[in-house]
């Protein structure tokens, strides 16, 4: 039987499957910390929830802001269980035409607005001696694909955090799980979440081919995550690592495959590298 009347402090709450979530946990009786950039975005939810929802303005690359807001939240509700980390976007551009201050702006949302997260909450976590941190990142996290290659990277980075993550505060009695939606038919694709780098020509033909061939990519109903991730949050053993949606799984299967043929086929010549014992 799942625990009661559990408090969920929830980044990147306004739209996607941060409100679907918000909105989902509400309606069980739950209550919910929702936090999201500008606070009228979800104000509404005041109205429809009461006192069972508290609005806060979070941007996740503000430190100060999120201490704020993790302080509220602890002294409005007198406990944390769930923390879930979903604030992101995604930077469209190749490679090449990525800028520093693009790639730098991506990793300060998408890396170590997690990590302030984590950081600011989990003093509370440890002297309450629970809790379960939850991080959306993406199929993406195994994977990558050009002209994404920035926001890809970012899910990697933040899948190695949260790994490490588990490891250190599972003595604390905290867990720990890796959201990886494959694609879904969320806000995820407006301009809100999305950011463009500067177009180089060469790109120009790749580029649109590749953005055509995403849209063509059948998409899951992101109503139908709820009850998939009730069930990992109210599990008394819930996974690392949580596929959310039918694809991944033969999809990284296949990628791993691939590396591990590269690997084996290097094999010889790899451990010829190690040398003498010392």
């Amino acid at each position: 039987m799942r625990q009661q009347n559990r408090v969920w402090f929830i980044t990147g709450a306004s739209r996607g499957f941060g409100r679907i979530w918000t909105e989902a946990a509400l309606e069980r009786g739950d209550k919910v910390v929702a936090t999201a950039r500008k606070l009228e975005s979800i104000s509404a939810l005041s109205e429809k929830f009461g006192d069972n929802v508290l609005p806060l303005q979070l941007d996740v690359t503000n430190l100060e802001q999120i201490k704020e807001a993790v302080q509220k939240a602890h002294e409005h509700f007198g406990k944390l269980d769930i923390v879930l980390n979903n604030a992101g976007y995604s930077l469209v551009g190749t490679i090449e035409e990525g800028s520093p201050d693009e790639i730098r702006a991506l990793y300060e949302t998408n890396i170590l607005g997690p990590v302030n997260v984590i950081q600011a909450v989990l003093p509370i976590l440890r002297e309450q001696g629970y809790g379960h941190i939850l991080g959306t990142s993406s199929n993406l996290g195994h994977i990558t694909m050009p002209v994404i290659g920035y926001y890809s990277s970012t899910k990697w980075a933040f899948e190695a955090i949260y790994e490490s993550l588990a490891i250190e505060v599972e003595q604390f009695g905290i867990k720990v799980t890796i959201i990886e939606p494959g694609a879904y038919a969320t806000e995820f694709g407006s301009l809100e979440s999305l950011k463009f780098a500067k177009e180089i020509d060469a790109y120009h033909d790749f580029k649109e081919n590749f953005i055509k061939g995403l849209q063509s990519l059948e998409r899951g109903d992101p109503n139908a995550t709820t009850k998939a991730l009730f069930k990992v949050v109210d599990s008394e053993n819930p996974p690392l690592r949580f596929n959310m949606g039918s694809h991944n799984l033969s999809l990284t299967k296949k990628t791993y495959e691939e590396r591990l043929a590269v690997w084996e086929e290097w094999d010889a010549i790899s451990s010829s590298a190690q040398g003498e014992p010392k």
